[in-house]
């Protein structure tokens, strides 16, 4: 199997044109190119496909396997991917993905593609629809017990489901530790990605992030969107705020208008490979 290897600000996938639809079993196929000892080693697997509702289709896989709705770093490689592929020549393109068709405008430095600006849609606030089993009709800044400790929470689904807290000093947080608990909370049936902010300024937040499937990242878009909207819905911030990640920054524009959501980032060809997938049953 051809790949390419690429990162959003350190959010690492591996990237397979599969136009033809030749990966028949891409759950198995994520877990063995994500072990960072066996295989290539990655936060998971996007996979280029075809759509006939927009230009391509982004399917994406995390590391144990499970598919995940949307990555907001990982399309903002996969645009870059099918430009520098060849399989498209729009600087504007459209990416059918598990929440929705997103539009993403191309970034470039001279003739190379640098990164992308995406749109994001509109923050999900209902907790029947995020999912989350909840009494309210939304869950800003409300107590959370997780593993014998309160947390105060605001729960937001980008088309993927997330819960932000807010902390002093996200170097102290043992994330390793308390993110599966938030992960397989049981108010949380599809398990959630949890978001931990510390408030810089008006227009600047730092944030860790644990992803469902895929335990600490470098990056999360998704994550850094829906920390936004937290944060400026509990008061901390404006609508347009630049997300300290490990991996780098990203810039959020949340709309006051259309109430839509947009992301801006890089976009980073690590290598190409080949990768033989005889035993994983791809």
């Amino acid at each position: 199997m051809d790949f390419i290897k690429m990162h959003g600000i350190g959010n690492d996938y591996v990237y397979v044109n599969d136009l033809d639809e030749k990966i028949t079993n891409p759950e198995a196929v994520s877990l063995f190119v994500s072990d960072r000892h066996f295989g290539i080693g990655s936060d998971g697997l996007i996979l280029i496909r075809p759509s006939n509702r927009a230009d391509f289709m982004m399917q994406m896989y995390n590391a144990d396997g499970s598919q995940g709705a949307m990555c907001g770093n990982g399309i903002r490689c996969f645009s870059k991917f099918v430009h520098d592929e060849g399989l498209t020549d729009k600087e504007t393109l459209t990416v059918e993905t598990k929440s929705g068709i997103k539009t993403i405008e191309l970034k470039k430095e001279g003739n190379k593609i640098t990164g992308a600006r995406v749109a994001m849609g509109k923050p999900i606030l209902n907790t029947k629809e995020i999912p989350m089993v909840w009494s309210g009709k939304e869950c800003i800044n409300e107590p959370l017990l997780v593993n014998g400790k309160m947390y105060q929470v605001t729960a937001v689904s980008m088309g993927n489901p997330h819960v932000v807290t807010f902390v002093k000093d996200t170097k102290e947080i043992e994330i390793e530790k308390i993110g599966p608990y938030f992960e397989h909370h049981e108010l949380f049936p599809k398990q959630v990605n949890t978001e931990f902010i510390r408030i810089i300024d008006n227009e600047t937040i730092e944030m860790r992030v644990w992803e469902r499937g895929s335990g600490e990242t470098l990056a999360c878009g998704t994550g850094a969107c829906a920390a936004v909207v937290a944060a400026h819905l509990n008061g901390h911030t404006g609508r347009k705020v630049t997300v300290k990640l490990l991996g780098g920054d990203l810039l959020v524009e949340w709309n006051d208008k259309t109430g839509v959501i947009y992301m801006s980032g890089s976009a980073t060809t690590v290598y190409k490979g080949t990768i033989d997938l005889k035993g994983v049953g791809a």
